[in-house]
Parts: C-alpha cells; structure tokens; sequence
C-alpha cells in the first residue's frame, strides 16, 4: 500500500503536529449566575460544580479564573421575585445588583471580557423573553425595552452585550440604542440560531425563570429546522451584530457549520447546561472519564466551526491545560 493514514497516527508528535482543530482557553467563556447578597455560593442542584454566587464569590471565582488565563465570561442574574414586573423595569434600574457586579468586576479585573444577557425574563413576572399582552409575546413593544436593558448594561462596562430574546428586529434597534447613547465600541453577540431545546432546564433551575404560562416555540426556532437559521444570520448581520451564536450546541453542531461556511462574522456556541448535565452525570456514574470526555466534548464544537464556544466545562478545561503547561 502506497497510502497509509496511520503514518501520520504513530506517535504523539506526530499526530499533534497533523491535527486539525485546535482549542485555545482564549477561546472559551465561563458562564456565571448572580445573585444579590454577600456569602452566598449555592451549587445548583443539577448542574453540579456549578453556583449561585454573590459579589464576593463571584470575584474569587473570576480571581481563580484568571490565574489560569480564562477571562472571559458571560452573566446570568437571578432576580428576587418581587423585583419583578411585567415590563422588567429592575433591568435598567440604578440598584439593579447585576449592573453593580459588573462595575466592580470591570474595576477589580479591567482586562477580561464581561458578555451580558439581554432578555426579559429574568425580570420579568411573566417569565418570558419579551413583552406579554393577553398571554401572546408582542415583538415590538419588547424592543424598546431590550434597548433600555441594554444601553443600561453598556454602562455597567458590559464589553458584549448577548441579545437572548431572539425577537425580530432586536440587534439593530438595540445597536441604535447604544450608538446613540455613545457606546459604538460596544459589541452585540446575538443569540442568532436559538433553539427552543429541551436542554435548558438546569439554567431555569439556576435563575428560576421559566415561563409563568406556554412556552417559547413563537419566538425561539424550531429544532426541525437548520436553513432558518441563515434568514436569522442574514438578518443579525445586516443589523449590526459583530458575533453570530448558536444555542444549544452538541444537538446543533450542524448549525454551527453551517453559519461558519456561510458568514464572515466570527461563530460563538453556547453549550448549554443540559448538554454539561449529561456528561457530570454519566462521568459521576462511572460511565465515562471525564478528563478524557470532557475535552472531547468541547473540541467537537471547535471542530464544527466555532469560533468561541461558551461552557460550564470552561474552568475545568483552562485548569487542565495550565496542568499540562
């Protein structure tokens, strides 16, 4: 035989020397969950190893973090239920505890990168990403609030700002909003293929903020579809996005490829909390390793295409690597 792919599998450095995909920690994000409060790092009962965090706790964790050079991160606030109201107003409010974190997080850790999350529903009464009138999602009067939110946010010192909502027309009215506000360097990641997935629930878990009535199927896409998804590309491009995101990841690797062969704009992936579930279970279980799972996990999503991929596996992959340094 003339050809022999295994020449090029014989050894260690040979086979690094070949690979394909490559996986920088400069290119993971760590998601956080904020809650108002001191002392407090509560484990998420099914998310494991991961937490609700004050300020004080989130500033250790980020310190830790970036020790281990993972500095970027994206926010999650969970809001105390009698902050809420049906047009979120505790978003932009001057006490709103989450703009607050930010600030200090900024202060204290100039240069990571601090991803925001710009929808309804954690403030929400309603527990929906937009608008509720007569039980149906009003897309455009949600507009001028996830605007608001998001200038708010900008101020905070947000370096990205992640409109989750997926309502149309969101991303330009919002890089309106902030252009005229003063924020131009501000970037928008936006939640551009978001699926209405069932690998959601340890997030609502985290920030209680599952729908109060229905569901998301009207504004979040239909797991059927994947050309969709280049409509919502085309779209968030033309309105100023600079990141293109698909959500959730593992069941969507398609999707992802797909945005990267067809945009110039860089692809993010939100491996959601379902999907690191699965895996925190079948390891604790004994089912798989997950020193050698884990990584492989996260080197699929490269593989497909993303550029940036977020994960609750994110600490765990910068600790390994600062390992093997």
């Amino acid at each position: 035989m003339l050809i022999r792919p295994r020449r090029n599998r014989r050894s260690e450095a040979i086979r690094k020397m070949v690979q394909e995909a490559r996986l920088d920690v400069s290119q993971l994000v760590y998601p956080l969950f904020l809650v108002d409060g001191k002392n407090i790092k509560d484990e998420v009962k099914s998310l494991p190893g991961n937490f609700r965090m004050s300020e004080d706790e989130v500033l250790k964790t980020i310190e830790g973090c970036v020790e281990k050079d993972l500095t970027n991160f994206i926010l999650f606030p969970s809001v105390a239920d009698d902050l809420k109201d049906k047009k979120a107003t505790y978003s932009w409010s001057d006490d709103n505890f989450y703009l607050k974190v930010a600030e200090k997080i900024k202060s204290e850790f100039p240069a990571t990168t601090l991803i925001s999350d710009v929808a309804m529903d954690p403030y929400s009464s309603d527990g929906h990403d937009g608008f509720v009138i007569d039980g149906k999602i009003d897309n455009d009067k949600s507009l001028p609030i996830l605007a608001k939110m998001a200038v708010a946010q900008a101020e905070a010192g947000f370096d990205l700002l992640g409109p989750s909502d997926m309502m149309d027309g969101r991303v330009g009215m919002i890089r309106k909003a902030l252009d005229e506000a003063g924020f131009v360097d501000t970037g928008i990641m936006s939640y551009t293929a978001k699926y209405a997935s069932a690998y959601y629930g340890p997030f609502r878990d985290a920030l209680d903020s599952a729908p109060k009535a229905g569901d998301k199927k009207t504004y979040q896409m239909n797991p059927a579809n994947k050309r969709e998804a280049l409509i919502e590309a085309e779209l968030d491009t033309a309105e100023g996005a600079d990141f293109l995101m698909v959500k959730p990841a593992l069941n969507y690797l398609d999707v992802i490829h797909l945005l990267k062969e067809h945009s110039e704009l860089p692809i993010a992936a939100y491996h959601v909390s379902g999907e690191c579930a699965m895996l925190i279970a079948a390891c604790q279980n004994g089912w798989l390793n997950y020193e050698q799972a884990m990584p492989e996990v996260l080197l699929s999503i490269r593989r497909a295409g993303a550029d940036v991929i977020i994960s609750y596996f994110a600490r765990d992959y910068a600790e390994m690597m600062k390992f093997w340094a």
